[in-house]
C-alpha cells in the first residue's frame, strides 16, 4: 500500500486503485497511527480526539468500527507488510517504511545526500493533512509545524547546494520551492531559494524580480520587511549588474542587447518580431507588466536556433504607435509579427496575443489568457512560455508550406529540411513516408555538412524503422542511426533541437540512457520552452524508472504545444510512464488517446496489450495483439528486444514481455 499525508489524505491499494473510506474520521484515525509510528496511541486518548462529546464507550465502539474500516482496506491475501495491533489500552500500525510518504521523507532527509533531498522535495505536496484536519488542531498541529520546518529547512538546503542549472536537484528545489509559495505566498525561504536559482542560471532580472515579488508578499500580508539574509541576496544581485554595466567594452554591451543567437549557416531563417504589447486598462502600473511579457517572449524565442529573432530595442521603436503590421514587416525585414495587448479587469488580468504573417497581414494563431492579478509574475512566465509553445510549430508549419511551394531545382538544405518535417511530423505508421523524411533529410545534409539538426532528424527517422520493425539490415542501419545522432549532438552542442532528438536516438537505439538523459537536460538548459525537449525527457525518465516524473515532463510538453502534429507522442509517452508505475489501467486511457490520431502506431497498441493482460483483461489484450500481429506478422517474443525500449530496470521490461507473452503474443 500506498499512504500520502502530505498534501492531504490519499491511499492506494496495492492494485493502485484509490481506497475510500467508510467516514472521514477513519481516514485521519489512519493518519494519526501513521505518525505515532510503532509506539502507537492510546485508545483513550484518541477516542477523546476524534469523538469529543461522546460517552466513553460510545467513543470507544467509534473507534472500533473506525480499526474495523482501515483494516478492510489492507489486502486479505496475506501479502501486506501492513496491519494493525493493539491490546486493551493501545493501538498501533505496524507497516514498512517505504509504504507511507513522511516516512520515505525523513528517510531521504537524514542521508543528506542532495539526489536524495530532491526525492524528499517532490515528497511534499503540501501541507500535512491539508484540508483535512481542521477542528483538529491541537492533535495534529504539532505535527503539522514540524513537517513545514523540514520543508523550509529543505528548500534552503537544496537551493544553497547550488545544483547544476537542468538538474534533478535544482528542479526539485523549484518545484517545492513553488509549491511552499502557493501554499503561503509570504514564505522567504521559498522566495530566497527561487532567487538563486534565478541567478544561478544567470537570470538576474528574474532573481530581482522575484525579491520583489517577495516584498511585496512580505509587507501585505505580515507588514515587514525582508530578512536580512533575503536583502543581502539582491544587494549582491545588484552590484553584479552594476560591475557588469561599469566593466563590459562597447562591443559586449552592444551583443547584450541583441536577442538572436549566432547565425546558423542558413540565410533563409523565418524572422520574427514582437511588438510592445498594448495596455488596455488604463492603469500605468500594468506598463512594466506588458514590457515584461514581451522581453520575455523575445528571450524564449530567441532560445529556438532557427528563429531569427529581431532585439528588444528595435521592436520598441513601434511602442506607443499605430503601425501595419505589413510596414512592419517591410521596416524590420521580418516575415511574422507577433502583437498582442494587456487589460485589468478588476483583480484579474487578460492577456490577449496574435501571429500575424507579415506579408500578407493574415492572422495564424490568436489566444487570450486569464488570471489573478495577485500573481502577476507567475502570469508573465506562463503567458510568455504559451506564446512561444504556440508561436514556434505555427511559424514552422508557414515555412513548410512555403518550402513546398518552391521549384525543387531551387532548394537549399533548410527547404530540404522542412519538407522533410512536413512528411515527418504527421505520421508514424507509414514506412514509405518515413523513407522519404529519410530521404529530404540526407538531401539537407549533402548541401550542408553541417547542419545539425538535419542529422537528428535523420536519425530519428531509424528510431520509427526500429519501433515497427522495418529494418532490413538491423546492424547497418543502427550503425547509421547512431553515426548520425552522435554528428547531431557534436555539431549541435547548443542547438536545444539537435540535443533533444539526437540524445533521443542515443537512447532508444543504442540504449545509452544515461548520455540520452544527459543531452536532453542539456537541451532543457538551453531551450526550457521546447516542447520536443520535454517530450523527449518523459520517454528517457519513463525508462530509467522515474514514472512520476515521465509523466510530469510529458504533461508540459503537451502545455507547452497543444495543438502539436507529434502531440500522439508525448500522449505515448505518458502511457509508457504509468505502465512502468504499474498504473495499467492509466497506460491504457493514454495510449488510446495516441491512437486516436495513429492508429496503426505499433509502440502505443504494445503498451494496450501488455496493460491489459497485466490487469486481467485477456480479451481485450488478445484482440490488440490480433491487431499488431495483421501489422507486423513477423514480431514474436523471440525478437521482441528489437522493438522495445532500454528498460533501466529489469522488472519494467519482464513485466512488459509478461504481459505480450499473455496476451497471446507467439514464441
Amino acid at each position: 500500500m500506498r499512504i500520502r499525508l502530505f498534501g492531504g489524505i490519499e491511499v492506494i491499494s496495492p492494485g493502485g486503485q484509490a481506497v475510500r473510506f467508510a467516514t472521514r474520521k477513519a481516514a485521519l484515525l489512519l493518519a494519526a497511527l501513521v505518525l505515532a509510528g510503532r509506539r502507537g496511541l492510546r485508545r483513550e486518548q484518541i477516542s477523546e480526539a476524534l469523538w469529543p462529546g461522546r460517552a466513553n464507550v460510545q467513543a470507544r465502539n467509534s473507534l472500533r468500527q473506525a480499526l474495523v474500516d482501515i483494516r478492510r482496506s489492507f489486502p486479505n491475501d496475506g501479502s501486506a507488510h501492513i496491519r494493525i495491533e493493539g491490546d486493551q489500552d493501545t493501538v498501533a500500525l505496524i507497516f514498512d517504511p517505504d509504504e507511507t510518504d513522511i516516512s520515505i521523507f525523513d528517510l531521504k532527509l537524514e542521508t543528506g545526500q542532495a539526489a536524495d533531498l530532491a526525492i524528499a522535495a517532490d515528497l511534499y505536496h503540501g501541507e500535512l493533512l491539508a484540508g483535512e484536519a481542521e477542528g483538529l488542531d491541537e492533535w495534529f498541529g504539532p505535527y503539522q509545524s514540524s513537517y513545514q520546518r523540514k520543508a523550509l529547512q529543505l528548500v534552503e538546503q537544496l537551493s544553497l547546494a547550488q545544483a547544476a542549472p537542468g538538474s534533478a536537484e535544482a528542479a526539485a528545489c523549484e518545484r517545492l520551492a513553488e509549491r511552499l509559495l502557493a501554499s503561503d505566498p509570504a514564505t522567504e525561504a521559498a522566495h530566497r531559494a527561487l532567487i538563486r536559482i534565478h541567478a544561478h542560471r544567470g537570470h538576474e532580472n528574474l532573481a530581482l524580480r522575484q525579491f520583489e515579488l517577495c516584498r511585496a508578499a512580505l509587507r501585505k500580508q505580515l507588514g515587514v520587511e525582508p530578512e536580512a539574509q533575503t536583502n543581502s541576496l539582491a544587494a549582491a544581485l545588484r552590484l553584479r549588474e552594476e560591475a557588469e554595466h561599469r566593466i563590459a567594452p562597447v562591443s559586449e554591451i552592444t551583443s547584450q542587447q541583441v536577442a538572436i543567437p549566432a547565425p546558423m549557416k542558413q540565410d533563409d531563417r523565418p524572422s520574427v518580431a514582437v511588438l510592445p504589447f498594448q495596455n488596455l486598462s488604463g492603469d500605468a502600473e500594468q506598463e512594466y507588466f506588458a514590457d515584461g511579457i514581451v522581453e520575455d517572449i523575445i528571450t524564449a524565442l530567441a532560445r529556438f536556433r532557427h528563429l531569427f529573432v529581431i532585439a528588444r530595442n528595435s521592436s520598441f521603436t513601434y511602442k506607443r504607435r499605430a503601425v501595419d503590421t505589413k510596414q512592419v514587416g517591410r521596416e524590420l525585414n521580418v516575415r511574422y509579427v507577433v502583437e498582442g495587448s494587456v487589460r485589468r479587469a478588476g483583480e484579474r488580468l487578460r492577456i490577449s496575443a496574435q501571429l500575424i504573417d507579415a506579408s500578407t497581414g493574415a492572422h495564424l494563431w490568436a489566444d487570450r489568457f486569464d488570471g489573478p492579478l495577485a500573481d502577476v509574475f507567475d502570469l508573465q512566465d506562463q503567458v510568455a512560455s504559451s506564446i512561444v509553445g504556440a508561436i514556434t510549430p505555427k511559424v514552422e508549419e508557414a515555412e513548410i508550406e512555403r518550402a513546398k511551394s518552391k521549384p525543387t531545382e531551387s532548394l537549399d538544405a533548410y527547404d530540404y529540411y522542412l519538407r522533410g518535417l512536413a512528411v515527418f511530423d504527421r505520421t508514424a505508421t507509414s514506412r514509405a513516408a518515413i523513407d522519404e523524411a529519410l530521404r529530404l533529410f540526407m538531401q539537407a545534409i549533402t548541401h550542408d555538412r553541417e547542419f545539425a539538426i538535419a542529422y537528428a532528424r535523420a536519425a530519428r527517422c531509424y528510431v520509427t524503422r526500429k519501433s515497427n520493425g522495418w529494418m532490413v539490415d538491423r546492424a547497418k542501419e543502427v550503425t547509421e542511426a547512431m553515426r548520425l545522432a552522435r554528428k547531431a549532438v557534436e555539431l549541435g552542442r547548443d542547438d536545444a533541437i539537435a540535443l533533444s532528438y539526437g540524445g533521443y536516438v542515443l537512447g532508444y537505439i543504442g540504449g545509452e540512457l544515461e548520455d540520452c538523459a544527459a543531452w536532453i537536460d542539456r537541451a532543457l538548459v538551453l531551450n526550457p520552452n521546447l516542447a520536443t525537449a520535454w517530450g523527449y525527457s518523459s520517454w528517457a525518465k519513463a525508462c530509467l524508472g522515474e514514472s512520476d516524473e515521465a509523466v510530469e515532463h510529458a504533461a508540459l510538453a503537451m502545455r507547452l504545444s497543444p495543438l502539436d502534429p507529434r502531440l500522439f507522442a508525448w500522449q505515448f509517452c505518458t502511457a509508457l510512464a504509468h505502465f512502468c508505475g504499474g498504473r495499467y489501467d492509466s497506460a491504457v486511457s493514454w495510449a488510446r488517446m495516441s491512437l486516436l490520431s495513429q492508429p496503426n502506431y505499433a509502440s502505443a497498441m504494445r503498451v494496450i496489450a501488455a496493460s491489459h493482460a497485466l490487469a486481467g483483461r485477456l480479451g481485450k489484450a488478445q484482440e490488440m495483439i490480433a491487431h499488431l500481429r495483421d501489422l507486423n506478422p513477423t514480431l514474436r517474443l523471440s525478437n521482441l528486444a528489437d522493438v522495445l525500449p532500454p528498460f533501466r530496470r529489469a522488472d519494467d521490461g519482464d513485466r512488459y514481455v509478461e504481459g505480450l507473452r499473455k496476451a497471446g503474443l507467439p514464441k
